[in-house]
Order: C-alpha cells, then structure tokens, then sequence
C-alpha cells in the first residue's frame, strides 16, 4: 500500500451524503465556497501535515459522479486513496471505509483519524493537537469544545422542561482518533444509530480523551453555514 510510516496514522474522511439540509441540488461537499470545493478545503488541512500520515483516504458513494469534477487531482500520490464504499449512513461510510483501509494493509493497531468532510474549516494545528494528545493514550480521543450556551431541555411541545448544568458539557468535534481495530469492533456492535465514533468506544465502557478545538471548526450544515464559512476562507486566503 505505502512504505511503512512510523506513526502508522491513517485518516478516513466520510463524503457519501446527499447535504439535504443544505438546501441545495449539488451534494454540499461538492458545492464551492471560496473559488473551490467544500471538501478540497478539508483535504487541505491533512496535506499540510502529511508528513505525519500514512494514508489520506475519502470515502464517496458508489458510481459517485461528481467527485472526479469536483476534485480532478484527488489522488494525488499513493498515500491519497479514493474509496468508493460509501454506505446509507455515515457510520455504514466509515466501517467500510475502516474495511478498504484493512484490505489495503492497515493494521488493527494503528491510528485512524475520522473527520467529517463538512468540517472544512479544521486547522492543521488542531489535527498536530489532537496527534500529540492522543498518540499515547490507551483509548484515544476527539475534538471537542466546552459548552459556554446556556442549556434548556424541551417539552415534546416545545416548552422549557429544565435548564441543564453546563459545567460538564462538551460539543463533540471531529477528527476523532482511535486504535482502528477497536474502533472497527465499536462501530460492528454499535450498528448504525451511532452518530460519532466516541458514542461507539463509549459503549465499549471506554471513555475517549477530550481535546479543546475550535469554535470555527463548525460542520457545515445549514444555508448561513456556508456564508460563515465563506467569509472565514476569504479571510484565511487574504492573510
């Protein structure tokens, strides 16, 4: 597959939805902000640490018609792969892709990072953040931002039932980074409920290690999602 790597990091980047709540025809992984594709910018935060990764792999749909428009020099060497096993959910996205990695010569042992493609704003200091966290920790961890909101839970009427403690609260982040073989039997047994791979390393009876990211390392989700990340590009380019 590749020469070895010493830190044996792999990083997997599930790019199979539709981004029905985009609001928009085009799967929002393909749309562009800032002149290019939404997913080219979150590539190019693993390339620019890619000295420390083995393999960088996006995972798309099955007969996907537009990645190769949208991203005509993805791969770019033998350490990029595109593999197209892409499933219904995003955790069907990542066990196969956790599987091509496998038959491609990845070992249980090693490191594998998931991050969202629509997370396009990740700096490459928060993955080096997460590495150094993590690398040497017997479970592994994830991004992962304090709550500073006040926090209500509802009424099925949509009424204030309670407000909730903060003081303990996390937003989960990606990339997340765990042993791929443990992840691999996390996700098997979780199915496809889960919606992050911590959730299916805590059902393990694990607890994953918690990493400060960043407020911008928001998933690009709704209409005004995009602007915000438009303007964050356009000031990044202009520095």
């Amino acid at each position: 597959m590749h020469a070895p790597n010493p830190t044996h990091l792999h990083v997997l980047i599930p790019c199979a939805g539709n981004g029905s709540r985009a609001g928009a025809g085009t799967p929002k992984q393909y749309r562009r902000l800032a002149g290019r594709p939404l997913v080219a910018h979150t590539l190019e935060a693993f390339r620019a640490v890619t000295d420390r990764l083995a393999t960088l792999a996006l995972v798309v749909a099955p007969g996907d018609a537009e990645v190769a428009s949208a991203l005509p020099a993805f791969p770019r060497d033998a350490n990029e792969r595109l593999l197209q096993v892409g499933g219904i959910t995003r955790a069907a996205s990542v066990r196969n892709g956790l599987q091509a990695l496998r038959r491609l010569g990845a070992k249980p042992s090693d490191w594998v990072l998931v991050h969202d493609a629509a997370r396009c704003l990740l700096a490459p200091s928060q993955i080096e953040a997460l590495v150094a966290a993590c690398e040497h920790d017997a479970v592994g961890g994830l991004l992962a931002l304090r709550v500073a909101d006040t926090l209500k839970a509802a009424t099925p009427e949509g009424r204030v039932q309670s407000t909730l403690t903060r003081a303990d609260k996390w937003l989960a982040q990606t990339p997340q980074m765990f042993r791929l073989g443990i992840l691999q039997d996390a996700l098997e047994k979780a199915g496809d409920a889960v919606t992050d791979e911590a959730g299916a390393i805590e059902a393990l009876g694990l607890s994953p290690l918690l990493v400060n990211g960043s407020s911008l390392n928001i998933k690009v989700t709704y209409p005004e999602d995009f602007e915000l990340a438009e303007a964050v590009l356009r000031a990044r380019g202009s520095r």
